[in-house]
């Protein structure tokens, strides 16, 4: 089969929007006219003299059809007739207020972006200019400020600040006191150091008691310990030397939330004692005191352990940890008023609050119609109902927040005014 000469095949490029220069050589007059390219750079040379060299030399090396369907660059054109209308609006007695400027917000509040008057196309910058350029307004900058993110910086100034007194205290934060690093678990985690010390106190609280020891012989010693470790506390909060050394000797003993801003909670704990050994009865006081070195412990021991699993009570405080805190109060109350009051009962018996009967006052006995008799309760129920309060009382004092004080101040005080008031009130304390 012969073949076919293939016929001549031409591909016309799609007709551009007209524009004033295409309206002006005649473009849709003479469709099959062509301009040279030597012709069409004379003709927009005319027309914008703000095109760039390269711009024309871009066109020349171009096809004619291809480059007639670029848009031109009317950005020169724009700012001529902006400043057209300022000139007018000027003569007129009205501010210089062009149509671009309207659009973009001026004269109605919003801020003006703005206007480049330069037309010469833009180019990268090449890296060592970049960092000419950076070095030049650094140098000529004003300095940064260096104590911004400084470890001094974050360093509580004064007693004022009270920086870490937002942290919660259970746990307290890592990082503050080396030792907690070291022994993350046993230090930081569980406080075993800590609670050793706060259960400690009990024991030797009973010891004491079993000594014959009395209340006003304890309570001078308390207030002595109490003065200067506070001094020492406000030392180390004005003097960070002093401060790192007492946070490495008593770090174990410490949580991290008191390592710079908040006081030690043996200021809190001595402060407790003192108060319900100085103003409570014997036995109300070293219960206080058991219920302090005991029920607190118990409740953080199950509330971190437990706490997860039952609804929260308050901030650092669930509901595991203040049935633990009732439950050991109940026995605490039960051994010491069953057992080891009785038996170490050898001084003054008319110190005790407890004198082993319990009574509703006259007001209650005369409105329900009781006497004497029928409204005491004596031996193993009267122990049964003081202990049961006694765990109550632990209970409350340990949930309780009394405007973010520590607990170690506020369990004995509340523990013992509400043990203090109940016997008072059921007419058994013997003054």
């Amino acid at each position: 089969m012969p073949s076919r000469p293939v016929p001549a095949t031409r591909v016309i490029s799609p007709s551009p929007t007209p524009t004033e220069q295409s309206a002006r050589d005649g473009y849709f007059a003479k469709p099959n006219a062509r301009l040279s390219s030597v012709e069409r750079v004379e003709e927009l040379s005319a027309a914008d003299e703000d095109t760039t060299i390269g711009d024309l030399e871009e066109e020349t090396e171009e096809d004619v059809d291809l480059a007639r369907a670029r848009p031109r660059n009317r950005s020169s054109q724009m700012a001529r007739k902006a400043q057209t209308e300022a000139g007018e609006r000027m003569m007129n007695g009205r501010s210089p207020k062009t149509s671009a400027q309207a659009q973009d917000g001026v004269g109605i509040g919003l801020p003006t972006p703005p206007v480049s008057t330069s037309t010469q196309p833009r180019r990268r910058k090449q890296p060592q200019e970049a960092t000419l350029s950076e070095s030049s307004s650094t140098s000529t900058s004003k300095p940064p400020t260096t104590d911004l993110l400084t470890p001094a910086s974050a360093y509580p100034r004064g007693l004022g600040s009270a920086y870490w007194r937002n942290l919660s205290r259970s746990p307290s934060p890592l990082g503050l006191i080396p030792v907690h690093r070291s022994w993350r678990t046993t230090i930081h985690n569980h406080e075993l150091p800590r609670k050793a010390l706060h259960v400690s106190i009990g024991f030797l609280t009973l010891y004491l008691f079993h000594l014959d020891f009395e209340t006003s012989q304890i309570h001078p010693v308390l207030l002595n310990l109490l003065i200067p470790i506070f001094l020492v506390d406000i030392i180390r909060f004005r003097w960070p030397a002093f401060n790192r050394f007492y946070i490495g000797v008593m770090g174990p003993f410490m949580r991290e939330a008191e390592a710079h801003d908040r006081y030690n909670g043996v200021i809190s704990y001595l402060a407790g004692l003192w108060f319900t050994l100085r103003f409570c009865s014997k036995d109300v006081g070293v219960m206080s005191v058991l219920l302090l070195s005991w029920c607190d412990t118990a409740a953080s021991t199950f509330g971190r352990w437990l706490g997860r699993y039952t609804p929260r009570i308050r901030k650092g405080k669930s509901l595991a940890g203040s049935l633990a805190a009732f439950v050991v109060g109940v026995a605490t109350a039960g051994v010491f008023w069953g057992v080891l009051a009785p038996a170490g009962a050898r001084g003054d018996q008319a110190a005790f609050a407890f004198q082993g009967s319990l009574m509703l006052p006259a007001p209650i006995r005369e409105a329900v119609g009781l006497s004497a008799a029928q409204a005491t309760v004596e031996g193993g129920v009267a122990l049964a109902v003081l202990s049961v309060f006694s765990g109550l009382a632990a209970s409350v004092g340990e949930a309780i927040d009394l405007g973010g004080l520590d607990d170690n101040l506020t369990i004995p005080i509340l523990c013992g005014l509400e043990l203090e008031g109940f016997l008072w009130g059921l007419g058994t304390v013997v003054r």
